[in-house]
């Protein structure tokens, strides 16, 4: 793996060194009226209050700078001592800007730094960037740092060493500054609208030609059947025309839910034609365009009847003609009338509990069940249109074809969750025995029911085992809505912590239902409580990460992994029999449950994923629990690389075959994985130090899988609460060839990419067609999907 550093976001306030003096006069307003809203009468600010409007966590750095910045030790700070502060450390050169460091540094104000005090230092850079490490792995670092910056040995730091070890960091003292602090920062100006650039035509032409058709064929229904009745009025024109094109959007609109053809039309040349991608999306819109027309439609049909209420000749009032069968409206026993309000109030209903704010808010069953109103809007709009039926004829039978099918192969027979995980951030990881004729691709979804958790839930996720793992399908699932988080709790309180009766029957028991077959040893990584010594944590940590170890290292427990440790209250009830049916009926810790718990599934369903291995540069970004559809992508990399491994019977010698898949056109991969923090990269590390031991035997020019690893709540080397911890961990990641917070060879990166960097650095590698595949949360995708318009790269977002 690549141990070259990853462009970071830069922080703002580095930027201002050239700012123009009418941006600095605006920065200087704005900081005047942010102190104003946080000063008291007397217009100065104390320790809590300047903690408390710089962001800053720990109170260490709190406390100096606040000395730093009270020139006069009034124990409290005006405007004018803030604004000389600030001035300095945003507009100053860089000597000034380490001065201001080393003082704070120099804890005691001798005029050095000895390796206590750096070490205290060191510990609250630790805190105020959320990383948990390790006393003895805190003094490795503080040696590290202070051995390299300590030129002349003599047990201090000078200033003049000080400047030279930051010299070594190109960049860093010219940006030196504190962390973007939300109130010192100005309001952003307003976005300017997007044009319709050439790359955005490039990146969305399928998208849009298909838009521009669904546009098309709307006018034209519409203005052949308002010609049609233009004799009527231009109410009846109106209500004919939104009827019609009524007619082709009440039956489209489940065209776009039919997951099983768009899997099928994923692997033909169509995928290349049409926005298969969103149809989520796209089934959205046509809702909203439903909703348009059913309103234009009544209006117009309510305008109608009016003028009919109000003529002479008239025998029908206009209660009549709206809510009756008396006038005879329509085409089967004059129910046009009363099925039209029937079915505007159905699809309202619809409307309003498809919203994100009851689908997201614990109410998923809200959505659920009034969605199922589909069946009887169809049976009301048969009834009410005389040409609809024949609209619906084949899309409708399609799908219910589909949910026939799906049903079936559902409830054929019902699935096992052998055993499950209980990971950090609330991750729950589910293994699943896996059905003998159940094919997926790598990246594919699959719906899950679980009826002891909810009946009639099915809810969609991600599988991230790779398909040529035969015996389990896994998930990962974030406790994020109602029906996950009950998913956590109830294994989570399954057990009840007391004794077993037999803890050493159980343990052999146990022991025997782990063991796998010896073709399996080489292909088997556990990713739930599995991870290579990575992951580190302080020792106040109670749920302790367990280690993937390499072949020939023993230790107990399966081949190649280490049991997970546990706390107090999980080791006294390690081994646990529970004697209802279809519940957990084996615990090896708190965290990890063997169980036999029902369960039914239905897919598996493609994704926008399945274009990687056809891509030339791929270029993988996952944020948080966004990374599923690629760990099953990277472990399925995995297993064919280790299929082309030989390995020499006498000399034992192994080198990779040249040749790759047929199938599998990859040159480059540069996989880039971001967290808020340092335990979610827990889950997926084993399989990352896997693939860089895998990467290390293959003979080509350059690496094919680059890592790059980000964490957003560390602060950057530009931080000045940020860069003695930053120095550090690079010079102990070059002496241990491994990351001091994953374990891994690659540099876990503080803060946020710097993506326009991290674009022209792919762009410039220059190993083929560059295609960029996002997980995660709707407001980076449209930051990626920006930046891929800019660099002509090909974008592909998997909802989640």
């Amino acid at each position: 793996m690549s141990m070259l550093e990853d462009p970071a976001q830069p922080d703002l306030e580095s930027c201002r060194g050239t700012m123009s003096t009418e941006e600095d006069a605006k920065w200087l307003q704005w900081v005047t009226h942010q102190f104003e809203t946080i000063a008291e009468k007397d217009r100065e600010i104390n320790l809590q209050q300047f903690k408390t409007a710089l962001n800053v966590k720990e109170s260490f750095f709190a406390e100096r700078f606040f000395t730093l910045f009270d020139s006069d030790g009034s124990g409290t700070i005006t405007l004018q001592e803030l604004l000389e502060a600030l001035t300095l450390l945003i507009h100053g050169n860089p000597m000034d800007k380490l001065k201001f460091l080393f003082q704070v540094y120099d804890v005691d104000g001798s005029g050095s730094i000895d390796a206590d005090e750096l070490r205290t230092v060191l510990r609250s850079c630790m805190r105020e960037s959320a990383i948990s490490l390790p006393d003895e792995k805190l003094d490795q670092l503080t040696l590290a740092l202070f051995e390299s910056a300590d030129k002349d040995c003599n047990g201090a730091i000078t200033f003049d060493e000080l400047r030279d070890e930051l010299q070594r960091f190109p960049g860093v003292m010219e940006n030196l500054t504190i962390s973007a602090a939300h109130w010192l920062t100005p309001p952003a100006a307003p976005r300017r609208p997007r044009a319709l650039t050439w790359a955005y035509w490039h990146n969305h032409r399928s998208h849009l030609l298909c838009l521009a058709a669904f546009a098309g064929l709307h006018l034209l229904l519409f203005a052949l059947a308002a010609s049609e009745h233009r004799a009527r009025g231009a109410s009846v024109m109106v209500a004919k025309g939104c009827g019609q094109c009524l007619n082709l959007d009440g039956s489209f609109i489940a065209v776009l839910m039919l997951r099983r053809c768009l899997t099928w039309l994923r692997a033909t040349w169509l995928a290349q034609v049409l926005p298969l991608d969103q149809n989520i999306q796209f089934h959205q819109f046509v809702g909203y365009v439903v909703i348009v027309l059913s309103l234009v439609h009544t209006v117009a049909h309510i305008v109608n009847f009016a003028l009919q209420a109000q003529a002479e000749a008239s025998p029908f009032q206009f209660w009549e003609l709206l809510l009756t069968t008396r006038p005879g409206i329509g085409w089967i026993h004059g129910l046009a009338s009363p099925t039209g309000v029937a079915l505007l109030l159905l699809l309202l209903l619809m409307f309003a509990c498809s919203s994100s704010c009851i689908r997201r808010s614990g109410h998923f069953e809200v959505f659920y069940w009034t969605h199922l109103s589909y069946l009887p809007m169809w049976i009301l709009l048969i009834l009410h249109g005389p040409n609809f039926w024949k609209w619906l004829l084949v899309p409708g039978t399609l799908f219910f074809l589909e949910k026939i099918i799906g049903l079936a192969v559902s409830r054929m027979a019902a699935l096992c969750i052998v055993e499950v995980n209980l990971l950090p951030s609330k991750v729950t990881h589910l293994l699943i025995k896996r059905p003998p004729l159940f094919h997926y691709r790598p990246g594919d979804y699959l719906y899950l029911n679980i009826p002891t958790i909810a009946r009639y839930e099915w809810h969609p996720f991600t599988i991230s085992s790779a398909p040529e793992q035969k015996d389990t399908i896994w998930l990962h699932i974030r406790s994020e809505g109602q029906w996950t988080n009950r998913l956590y709790e109830s294994f989570k309180t399954s057990c009840p912590m007391d004794c077993d009766p037999k803890p050493l029957s159980r343990s052999l028991k146990m022991k025997r239902s782990q063991r796998r077959p010896e073709s399996l040893e080489h292909q088997h990584i556990h990713s739930g409580t599995s991870v290579q010594g990575a992951v580190a944590y302080s020792k106040d940590v109670t749920v302790e990460l367990t280690s993937y170890r390499p072949k020939g290292t023993p230790q107990q427990g399966d081949q190649g992994l280490v049991s997970t440790a546990v706390t107090k209250e999980g080791a006294q009830a390690r081994w646990r029999a529970i004697a209802e049916p279809g519940q957990v009926s084996e615990k090896s810790s708190e965290n990890h449950l063997f169980c036999n718990i029902k369960c039914y599934i239905d897919g598996p369903y493609g994704t926008p994923t399945r274009r990687i291995f056809a891509s030339e540069h791929a270029v993988l970004i996952g944020a948080g629990i966004g990374i599923t559809p690629f760990a099953s992508i990277l472990q399925s990399i995995m297993y064919r690389h280790q299929k082309r491994k030989n390995i020499c019977p006498s000399c034992q010698h192994s080198w990779m075959d040249s040749a790759q898949d047929e199938d599998m056109k990859l040159h480059k991969v540069d996989f880039m994985w971001i967290n808020r923090d340092q335990r979610s990269f827990e889950w997926f590390v084993s399989l990352l130090t896997k693939l860089e031991m895998d990467q290390a035997e293959i003979s080509q020019e350059g690496p094919f899988l680059e890592l790059h690893m980000y964490m957003t709540s560390a602060l950057g080397k530009n931080d000045m609460k940020a860069i003695g911890l930053q120095m550090a961990l690079d010079l102990l990641a070059k002496k241990e060839k491994k990351d001091s917070i994953t374990g891994l060879q690659t540099r876990t990166q503080p803060g946020r990419p710097d993506w326009n960097k991290v674009f022209q650095k792919v762009a410039a590698e220059k190993k083929g067609k560059v295609q960029v595949f996002f997980c995660g949360s709707p407001a980076l995708a449209k930051v990626l999907k920006g930046h891929c318009e800019q660099f002509g790269f090909k974008f592909f977002q998997e909802n989640f």
